[in-house]
């Protein structure tokens, strides 16, 4: 159960070349251009290009254009995309390798592995993997992926036990329904 009402949908943000960004997305993490145009604004026209990977939505990203190129600090502090299973968060995390993005890095949270790196204009992705645990957040810890996946998720729930707050995540779950009054 949810809370009524509202549920979360689709982000948007301002790139500033995006041919660039459309062939990352696309080709990189997989995101299919569902729909592109310009749309006529008071203050200007902006390109538009709508993402999606999931077939029940229309986008879940969509970028426009405009954004200077000498912003001096970046607003968004991550992108977070989840993965269906180990293997896939390995994978994609030699895909971006292999593209050569800056500041990958793999860690633990306690309660989920994740993959950090730059897209090309600098924002920040984060790939992830819950971990059927929950542990006190915030914790960041370097995790090496090119260990056998037993090894890693032996090492990763051996870690979290160790940690406050360890608890089954269907325990945790069970505490965030109760709070958010939807138990």
């Amino acid at each position: 159960m949810t809370r009524p009402g509202l549920s979360f949908s689709h982000f948007g943000l301002f790139v500033t070349d995006l041919a660039l960004m459309e062939d990352f997305y696309s080709r990189v993490l997989e995101f299919t251009v569902t729909d592109r145009g310009r749309l006529e604004r008071p203050s200007g026209a902006v390109d538009l290009v709508f993402f999606s990977r999931d077939p029940d939505e229309h986008h879940q990203i969509v970028m426009a254009g405009g954004r200077p190129g000498d912003v001096g600090f970046n607003v968004i502090n991550q992108i977070s995309l989840k993965a269906d299973s180990l293997a896939t968060l390995k994978l994609m995390h030699a895909r971006l390798q292999s593209e050569g993005l800056r500041e990958i890095a793999p860690i633990t949270h306690g309660n989920a592995l994740s993959v950090y790196a730059k897209d090309p204009e600098g924002n920040r992705l984060e790939l992830y993997l819950d971990l059927p645990w929950y542990v006190t957040q915030p914790l960041a810890v370097p995790v090496d992926l090119s260990r056998d996946d037993g090894l890693i998720m032996d090492e990763a729930e051996r870690h979290a036990r160790s940690l406050p707050g360890f608890m089954p995540r269907a325990q945790w779950r069970a505490e965030m329904a109760r709070r958010m009054g939807v138990a």
